[in-house]
């Protein structure tokens, strides 16, 4: 069963700000050539209805790794209404797929009127359900996989996606330094376990001899592992 879905950016007094607001800020004013009518209007309804989404300055980074990589085919665990998307359907050009995922029927309904109105939406395949048995749903192996299901479901992700990665492919995780409570010993979690389950998480992949990996603090850190060449 999925928990329900709650802000990585609730308000806690205990966590740390991995980057300055300030510096945050700078980033985005150096993207502003980035601005879409659709991005717009998916940033205002995150922050109206507190829906946690990667944002920009991530979201431009997931198209440049895409993109570094000519990856054609991305498997998304879990998608909200396809913000991250968005990017991925953009760097796979007109002959990718992006399989999206989210547990809510009117989420994709949101994700389809706006990718549709970016263009994208003939780029996508988007199933209603549980992210993890529609990957094991979906054949063949995947240029990139991306998490962002509920926090406590990292490491089994991180397990079922490692081995359907193609060398040289790329595993892409959301929120692993939630806010710096990884870093910090006394924390207030948003679900009991779920610090505990990102700490495993980032370690696993850290440790796998398969695979290269580096964090990016960008946002609330995004975990980026290449899958060795044979």
């Amino acid at each position: 069963m999925m928990a329900k879905i709650q802000s990585p950016t609730i308000e806690n007094p205990d966590v740390l700000l991995p980057v300055n607001p300030a510096i945050e800020q700078y980033m985005r004013s150096l993207v502003k050539q980035t601005d879409h009518p659709v991005l717009i209007e998916m940033e205002a309804l995150a922050k109206q209805k507190n829906f946690p989404i990667v944002d920009r300055l991530v979201g431009i980074s997931l198209e440049v790794l895409a993109k570094m990589i000519n990856a054609k085919r991305v498997f998304e665990f879990g998608s909200g209404y396809g913000y991250s998307a968005y990017w991925f359907a953009r760097a796979v050009g007109g002959e990718g797929r992006v399989v999206c995922t989210d547990g809510n029927a009117a989420n994709k309904v949101k994700a389809e009127q706006y990718l549709s109105s970016a263009g994208l939406w003939d780029r996508i395949d988007f199933h209603v359900g549980y992210a993890q048995e529609v990957f094991l749903q979906t054949e063949g192996m995947f240029d990139i996989c991306y998490n962002d299901v509920d926090k406590g479901e990292y490491p089994n992700v991180w397990q079922m996606a490692k081995n359907r990665i193609r060398p040289g492919g790329l595993y892409i995780a959301d929120n692993v330094l939630w806010h710096g409570r990884v870093a910090i010993e006394n924390f207030t979690d948003i679900v009991s376990g779920w610090t505990e389950a990102i700490l495993t998480h980032n370690q696993l992949i850290f440790n796998d001899p398969e695979f290269d990996a580096f964090i990016n603090p960008t946002r609330d850190g995004v975990i980026v592992a290449r899958r060795k060449m044979a």
